[in-house]
């Protein structure tokens, strides 16, 4: 599985991508500071995105880009390691 991660916090990355991969899950990670991430969220299987630490521009941006390819979207307001692996135990369960 392939998920693309839009939000948190910079000194976390290495962890987030750590925590997925132990899961199971390759993570692209983007802060949501890039000034358009548009180009380069590309395909994925999953979109999660980090709310307390994410502009609203970048929100709008990666709603729009997971409604019109039919990625599966979840929006979580923390931005902890857990949370994300909360997020990622529970699609494995649902499925």
């Amino acid at each position: 599985m392939c998920a693309v991660l839009v939000g948190g916090m910079d000194r976390l990355n290495m962890e987030y991508i750590e925590a997925a991969r132990s899961l199971g899950v390759d993570l692209k990670v983007f802060t949501g500071q890039e000034r358009s991430i548009r180009n380069q969220l590309g395909e994925s299987d999953l979109l999660i995105l980090f709310t307390d630490k994410l502009s609203h521009a970048a929100r709008k941006e990666a709603v729009r880009h997971a409604r019109t390819r039919n990625i599966p979207l979840r929006m979580i307001h923390s931005s902890g390691v857990s949370a994300l692996r909360r997020c990622i135990e529970g699609l494995s369960r649902a499925c």
